[in-house]
C-alpha cells in the first residue's frame, strides 16, 4: 500500500514537473502579435506603440523582428530558449527564414536575440552584440524597458537597411573620413549633372538625367537615418497578419544587466 502511494505521489510530481516546463513557452499569441509582454513591464501605450512600429517593418522588409518579455528562462540557458521558441512560433517567411526574436528575462535580468538564417547577413553575432550593449544593459537598469527596446529595434531595422554598422575602433582611417569622401563624389556628380542640364538648354526641358525638378539621386533624399530615423519607418500599415513558418539556427547574442 505504502509502495502504492510512493508511486502515485512520484507520478504526480512528474506531472507537475511537465506541466511547469510545458508553461516555461508561452503559446503563439492568438490574434497575433510581434510585442508580447507576459512580464508585465511595458504599459499599453507602450506595448502598441513598439508593435506599430514592428509591423511597419514586417511590412516593408517582409522582415520580422518579435520581442518576448518573461520573468524567467526557468531551467533553459537563455540561448537555446530563445531559439526553441522561435521555431515553435515560426517567427519570419517560409523559405526566407529572416525572422528575429528578442527575448528578455526580467528575473534572470538576462537578455538574448536570435536570428534565422536569412536575417544573419543583415544582423550577424558582432552587430547585434553591439546593438545590444548600446542600448539594453543602461536602460534595463533603470527599468525603462520600452525606451531600451524602441532604441534596439530602430538600430536593427537600419542593420536591414543596410544603414547601420558597428562602430570602427580605428579611429584614425574609414568612418568619417569615408562618408566625407561619398559625400564629395555625390555633390560632384550634382555639379556635373547641373553643368550638362544648363549645356543643354533650349531643347525641350531636361535630358534623361532629370526627373522635373533636377538631378537628385534617390538615395541622397533618405539622409544619414534613411528612412528607419528615430523609430518610424514610414507608410501606414495595417494589423500583424502572423508568423510566416520560419526556422532558426544558431546566429545571435545576449547578455546580462
Amino acid at each position: 500500500m505504502k509502495k502504492t502511494k510512493f508511486i502515485l505521489i512520484a507520478f504526480i510530481i512528474g506531472l507537475l514537473a511537465t506541466g511547469a516546463s510545458a508553461q516555461t513557452f508561452p503559446e503563439k499569441p492568438n490574434p497575433p502579435r510581434l510585442v508580447n509582454d507576459f512580464a508585465g513591464v511595458l504599459s499599453e501605450n507602450e506595448e502598441n506603440a513598439l508593435e506599430r512600429k514592428l509591423v511597419r517593418l514586417d511590412d516593408t522588409t517582409s522582415t520580422q523582428i518579435a520581442i518576448v518579455i518573461v520573468n524567467t528562462y526557468g531551467d533553459y540557458d537563455r540561448a537555446q530558449y530563445t531559439f526553441e521558441l522561435a521555431n515553435k512560433w515560426g517567427i519570419g517567411q517560409a523559405g526566407k527564414n529572416n525572422g528575429v526574436l528578442i527575448t528578455i528575462a526580467i528575473k534572470d535580468r538576462k537578455y538574448f536575440t536570435a536570428t534565422g538564417y536569412g536575417a544573419e547577413g543583415a544582423l550577424p553575432d558582432a552587430i547585434i552584440k553591439r546593438i545590444e550593449e548600446q542600448t539594453f544593459p543602461p536602460n534595463f537598469r533603470a527599468e525603462n524597458y520600452y525606451r531600451g527596446l524602441d532604441e534596439a529595434t530602430t538600430l536593427m531595422a537600419r542593420a536591414i537597411a543596410g544603414e547601420y554598422q558597428a562602430e570602427n575602433t580605428d579611429e584614425g582611417e574609414g568612418g568619417s573620413g569615408g562618408m566625407s569622401f561619398i559625400f564629395l563624389l555625390i555633390i560632384i556628380i550634382i555639379i556635373i549633372a547641373v553643368i550638362r542640364r544648363g549645356g543643354r538648354g533650349g531643347r525641350g526641358g531636361g535630358g534623361r538625367y532629370y526627373g522635373g525638378g533636377g538631378f537628385f539621386p534617390p538615395f541622397i533624399t533618405m539622409g544619414r537615418g534613411g528612412s528607419f530615423g528615430g523609430g518610424s519607418f514610414g507608410g501606414g500599415g495595417g494589423g500583424f497578419g502572423g508568423f510566416g513558418g520560419g526556422s532558426f539556427g544558431g546566429g545571435g547574442a545576449g547578455g546580462d544587466w
